[in-house]
């Protein structure tokens, strides 16, 4: 008789479960620290994949999801609304690029992206413009895993190119030049080419999708806010929508409220996620501006935005994305990032090795990049034994910590970066 293989129960992300080993369990959080079954206590270097941006187990944070729960935990949006979902509207549309009106909430950033992805396509059907179906993204660009945003991830060196058979096809244009002090006069020629692009093929292009000046999952590459501008009126001029991804990026990662914001830029369409929730409920927001919206307010049923998740605008979600907004806002966030930014290009910028190909700072993020992953081989172990939790991916050790997090702590998180090399 043949002995029945135990296979493991819970299917983790991005791993390969036969070799990956076993995970370690957590049994607790708090501030920035992450306590471990086994006794270990790691500093979070990387907010839980970017979304923690208060840490864990914030009082303020427990104590608005306990007094919403004691209301009702959840309810459907479709025919019905409540308090926290008209606040959380309002608060957003308030805290965004001055343009941005209407709120369509979802249940996760992935899914933000392909409910702007889809409202793109359908502003143009409204329109009656259905020519004009397909997208264009940057290469190295990642938006999400279903199946619409792997269409517009990097095709090439993105993590879902065995999907490229079986996606949508899709346009992508090169990266910005690197460098978010890039002078305007080396990024005119990338502009023309991009325009020749759109010249050629405007008649079918639905919109443009970014990560503005920060390509996060894609390899962290930076670029200028001019680029942001520029490719404004090109949009503008050629008759296509403007959608920025700020899953990453907003809530004050790149130093500013929203990466938007370094160039002054309103989208015309804008997906929020990660810290929007601090990390205790996954979410999203959509947000459009009035243009986009009159395209679906009609008299006609076929012209309604005909999307809807069961969890959009959950009532925990709304209670605790407001009560981090406050925090952020009440207790001068933004000063804490540059804090953090400073320390950051103090302690990378001077780290030397010839395993490193670049290093770079933008807000609370800090990439070292080196010339083979290989050169990264043995690092989570590394850091899990120097009391700091970082998770290297391809060829990019990164930190993006909680933004509460302490002089002590953080240089802890950069002793070990450093070490590695040193």
């Amino acid at each position: 008789m043949t002995e029945k293989k135990i296979l493991p129960t819970v299917w983790h992300p991005y791993s390969q479960m036969k070799t990956a080993g076993q995970p370690d369990l957590v049994v607790s959080g708090e501030n920035v620290f992450i306590n471990f079954a086994d006794g270990k206590r790691l500093i979070d270097g990387i907010s839980s994949w970017w979304c923690m941006i208060h840490g864990y187990c914030h009082p303020e944070l427990n104590d608005a999801i306990r007094k919403q729960l004691d209301k009702m935990s959840h309810v459907m949006l479709a025919g019905l609304t409540h308090k926290p979902v008209l606040d959380l509207a309002a608060k957003l549309v308030n805290i965004t690029p001055a343009g941005l009106n209407h709120v369509f909430f979802g249940d996760s950033g992935s899914v933000g992206v392909e409910i702007a992805l889809k409202m793109a396509l359908q502003f143009w059907r409204n329109r009656g413009k259905p020519e004009k179906n397909r997208f264009v993204a940057l290469k190295s660009a990642y938006h999400g895993d279903t199946t619409g945003c792997m269409a517009v991830c990097d095709p090439d060196e993105g993590m879902h190119y065995l999907f490229n058979d079986s996606v949508t096809k899709q346009y992508f244009i090169e990266n910005p030049p690197d460098g978010f002090d890039r002078p305007a006069s080396d990024i005119d020629a990338y502009i023309s080419r991009v325009k020749a692009f759109f010249e050629k093929h405007q008649n079918e292009l639905a919109a443009l999708i970014v990560e503005p000046v920060l390509q996060a999952a894609g390899g962290f590459k930076i670029y200028s806010p001019i680029v942001l501008n520029k490719l404004r009126d090109i949009c503008d001029n050629y008759g296509a929508l403007f959608v920025f991804d700020e899953i990453a990026t907003g809530f004050g990662r790149t130093g500013e409220l929203f990466a938007a914001n370094h160039a002054g830029v309103c989208p015309d369409i804008m997906v929020l996620g990660k810290g929007m929730t601090a990390g205790y409920m996954g979410h999203s927001a959509t947000l459009t501006t009035s243009k986009v919206f009159e395209a679906f307010y009609d008299e006609d049923p076929e012209k309604a935005f005909m999307h809807g998740p069961t969890f959009m605008g959950n009532p925990l979600a709304c209670a605790v994305a407001l009560k981090s907004i406050e925090i952020f806002e009440r207790d001068n966030y933004l000063e804490k990032i540059k804090a953090i930014e400073k320390r950051l290009k103090e302690r990378l910028l001077r780290i030397e090795s010839p395993k490193i190909k670049d290093i770079r700072v933008i807000g609370a993020v800090g990439i070292i990049e080196v010339n083979d992953a290989g050169d990264l081989t043995g690092f989570q172990d590394f850091a899990k034994g120097n009391g700091v939790w970082l998770r290297p991916f391809s060829r990019y050790l990164y930190t993006m910590p909680p933004y509460i997090i302490g002089d002590k702590e953080l240089n802890r998180v950069l002793d070990v970066m450093e070490k590695w090399f040193c």
